[in-house]
């Protein structure tokens, strides 16, 4: 290849579309291809935020219906798990639009659609609502699910294979911060105007949704590749580490997703003598997802460092720990220790969520060595099915939390399924991608 053709600049056509990009160049990289990406993915963040906090909006409305709105605990379980599945479920059609559509035009539609359930909770929320209605308003909050797979998939297409640990864990942790602030939002709407306002909580989101909607549209750009990858999804499920990969992903992000939903509502239940009031418990929950999404660039980058596959494997060996000691203070009623173990399980699953993550383009580069546009159209594409399983994870949680709570009356034999499950993901880490003899080295 010419020295004039390495040096050509990314090529912008009909405004936003780029149809010159190649990320792996380190000439190109460094002229034009940084700044670029970089700008892409200051708003892929902002408008992923924002979809994170209205589909975890219910994590935070659920502490305002209070007796006037005659729903039991595990009906309030049941309005956090439907969100989460129908955001689990549009992460698939959501991966396929950025290629349909293009990176910038999806972020576009897809944070204007976050428009719909802002309005309608801010306004239809109110004593007298019927629970079908409450469960609808909830479903509709699902929209903000499919945000994050949309942008994992346009931002792995941006950035080299050295980077993509940071990039992704850097707009994946942008994005779960929105699980923080709207917790936080909730609290302030607690504090200042009560329990009896949640309407207030939706209608903060409104101007930040619009921002989020024209942000995209100045300043984010299309992958004119991205509209060429065909078969991606079907190719992608053909392949063994898809679905290992998406096993693993449900006890990362699943687990950190589901205890950001449930977490204010066990605290409310198994410690109502303590948290006795919905501002109470809203002092508290915000901590674990803030410290997750946090430390989620960091388990991207100590991957990067180290290998995805050796922090993914310590990772769930940290997070069974984690969960049996949130086990041992439920039974001994030690709400010190309990806090301890909880946001040990939410830091333990942002990193494991970044290390994950960087995990999947390595194995597709490693499997596809003399083939980049492969690897990285296969990586994209499980990119979208992990997230989408991965968010099904959320669902688990919750509804876990549920049963146990109808049949024992406490989250025990919830906690006793989260360790199992996490040990079944420490050994097939280590038996896919640790153990000696593996054909994959260095994932």
């Amino acid at each position: 290849m010419s020295a004039t053709t390495l040096e050509r600049p990314a090529v912008s056509v009909r405004g936003h579309w780029i149809d010159d990009w190649r990320p792996e160049d380190p000439i190109f990289w460094e002229q034009r291809g940084a700044a670029i990406a970089r700008r892409n993915l200051t708003f892929s963040i902002f408008s992923e935020h924002i979809g994170f906090s209205v589909w975890t909006l219910w994590s935070v409305l659920v502490l305002f219906l209070g007796p006037a709105y005659g729903i039991d605990p595990a009906g309030k379980f049941l309005l956090t798990a439907v969100p989460a599945l129908v955001g689990s479920v549009l992460r698939i059609p959501y991966t396929f639009a950025v290629a349909r559509f293009g990176g910038r035009n999806w972020t576009i539609i897809s944070a204007s659609l976050l428009l719909v359930p802002a309005v309608l909770a801010a306004f239809l929320i109110k004593p007298g609502v019927s629970y079908g209605t409450l469960l609808l308003l909830a479903a509709v909050a699902g929209v903000g699910g499919g945000n994050f797979a949309s942008s994992m998939a346009n931002i792995n297409a941006f950035y080299p294979d050295r980077l993509k640990g940071w990039a992704l864990g850097i707009n994946a942790g942008g994005g779960n911060l929105g699980v923080a602030a709207v917790q936080l939002v909730g609290l302030f709407v607690l504090a200042v105007f009560g329990a009896g306002h949640p309407g207030i909580v939706a209608g903060i989101y409104i101007p930040l949704i619009v921002v989020a909607a024209a942000g995209s549209a100045v300043s984010m750009d299309n992958l004119s590749q991205a509209r060429n990858e065909k078969r991606g999804m079907r190719d992608a499920a053909r392949r063994p580490h898809t679905w290992i990969m998406s096993l693993l992903y449900i006890g990362t992000f699943g687990s950190f997703i589901g205890f950001g939903f449930a977490f204010g509502q066990v605290l409310q239940v198994q410690f109502g003598d303590v948290f006795s009031t919905p501002v109470k418990a809203a002092y508290l929950t915000f901590l674990g997802p803030l410290l997750g999404s946090l430390i989620r660039p960091v388990g991207g980058a100590l991957a990067d460092r180290l290998g995805g596959a050796r922090v993914t494997f310590w990772n769930f060996v940290a997070m069974a720990v984690g969960a049996g000691i949130v086990l041992l203070a439920s039974q001994l009623h030690s709400l010190p220790l309990y806090l301890v173990g909880f946001v040990a399980l939410f830091v333990f699953s942002g990193i494991g969520n970044g290390s994950t993550y960087k995990m999947i383009p390595r194995i597709f580069a490693l499997q596809n060595p003399h083939d980049e546009h492969e690897a990285r159209r296969l990586s994209g594409a499980v990119i979208g099915i992990a997230g989408a399983i991965g968010a099904f994870g959320g669902v688990l949680v919750n509804l876990a939390f549920r049963q146990s709570f109808l049949e024992y009356k406490t989250a025990d034999a919830a906690y006793v399924a989260f360790i199992a499950f996490y040990a079944l993901c420490v050994l097939v880490t280590w038996a896919v991608y640790r153990r000696p003899g593996r054909s994959l080295t260095g994932v």
